[in-house]
């Protein structure tokens, strides 16, 4: 089955983390939260409290599919300055895994050296063009370059859930889940 660890810290983005959590969970995806501070509660960026499965710690030598970061701050920056973040990022990477952040987390694989000479997207601004010379920035709502995917922001967390549940399992699985929602 496929899994994916979608690590919670304080402060996260949590329109962008739940929903991210519960459409794959919709899609039959084995999806791990866990918190990067000693407790499973984390208190996200407006002040709502999400409750993660794990403790980072317990997971780090864990093998994922996929590590999806959530944006948001100042969850962003405790994933940026967050070596193990970096070293379970580095490893999944190298090991052919799929990465995938959303808002300003794409920042954090920039800092892990994982976007030169990618394209990627992000909340505007978060990646700065004269601070990451090597990443070609867009402008697109979510954004796709081997296996790295990157998305914008809160209003497109939705479409960048429903992309990673095709490519994790197939076009019928996301239709499946995008009909379920009555989104049209």
């Amino acid at each position: 089955m496929t899994s994916v660890l979608i690590p919670l810290a304080e402060g996260c983005e949590e329109l962008e983390a739940v929903t991210l959590i519960d459409l794959l969970r919709r899609a039959g995806i084995t999806v791990t939260t866990a918190s990067l501070s000693d407790q499973h509660q984390v208190l996200a960026s407006r002040q709502v409290g999400l409750v993660a499965d794990r403790l980072l710690d317990d997971v780090l030598d864990d093998d994922f599919d996929m590590a999806l970061l959530p944006g948001g701050q100042p969850g962003t920056t405790h994933l940026e300055n967050d070596a193990r973040i970096l070293a379970l990022l580095k490893r999944l990477h190298h090991a052919g895994k799929y990465l995938a952040a959303i808002c300003a987390a794409p920042r954090v694989l920039a800092k892990a050296a994982l976007l030169q000479g990618c394209r990627a997207t992000s909340y505007p601004g978060a990646l700065n063009p004269a601070q990451w010379p090597g990443i070609d920035i867009s402008d697109e709502a979510i954004v796709i370059d081997g296996t790295i995917l990157t998305s914008k922001g809160p209003g497109t967390a939705m479409d960048f859930a429903l992309t990673i549940i095709e490519l994790l399992t197939d076009k019928t699985t996301r239709d499946e889940v995008e009909t379920s929602l009555v989104r049209y």
